[in-house]
């Protein structure tokens, strides 16, 4: 059995230790996650289900909850269930994406993500900065990463100097991903001496780049 620690992580990040545990043991076994949120428990289900992986789970105190994921050569598609003995009982997960849930999705050629802000989502300014550090570490998560990260306007600010996510954008351009901050963004927000990943662009490479994509990506 492996056991993955995933208490106080955001979204995606139990998913992902999850998938790389699984990915460890490189054939049968069991995976025990220890999560603190319902989502957690959730989005660890769907994607048990999707990968016709057994799972099954329960609370073990207010914030405490314990996810076990059997992987077998036989797991059947409707293998994941609720461990009897729980306490509590979780939704059956959506057959169709919803706002919470973050289980990366199949990738297809020349995809590109477009961030144009520093935040994900409209409300509380402070989580929809979470989600966007979140979202862009998922990214170095993928199977198939995109062909071009575009940052402009407020995302311009996330590939320079002091970013919450410079690593993430670091490790996506040694994988191969082409980053692009808009000059234009970076003068106006007086960061022309600050970009630290990939090269600077303009709107008509933007255009084009986008224009000539098989799917954009704008989270």
């Amino acid at each position: 059995m492996i056991k993955v620690n995933a208490i106080g992580d955001t979204c995606p990040i139990p998913v992902i230790k999850t998938q790389n545990a699984i990915k460890q043991m490189n054939g049968e076994g069991v995976v025990e996650v220890m999560v603190d949120n319902e989502i957690a428990v959730q989005n660890l289900t769907k994607m048990a289900k999707q990968k016709q992986y057994a799972c099954r789970s329960e609370k073990l105190s207010g914030e405490e909850y314990r996810v076990v994921i059997t992987v077998t050569k036989g797991a059947q598609e409707d293998g994941c269930q609720t461990d009897a003995l729980a306490a509590v009982t979780f939704p059956a997960p959506s057959e169709t994406p919803d706002a919470d849930a973050c289980i990366p999705d199949g990738r297809k050629k020349k995809k590109i993500v477009v961030i144009r802000s520093g935040k994900m989502g409209e409300g509380n300014d402070e989580l929809g900065a979470v989600l966007m550090k979140g979202f862009i570490y998922a990214l170095t998560e993928l199977e198939e990463l995109p062909e071009t990260i575009l940052l402009y306007n407020g995302g311009a600010p996330l590939s320079c100097e002091d970013s919450d996510s410079l690593e993430d954008l670091k490790t996506l351009e040694a994988q191969g991903v082409e980053i692009m901050t808009c000059g234009t963004c970076l003068n106006y927000y007086g960061l022309t001496d600050k970009l630290a990943v990939g090269t600077v662009t303009n709107m008509y490479a933007i255009a084009e780049k986008m224009s000539e994509a098989d799917t954009i990506i704008c989270p």
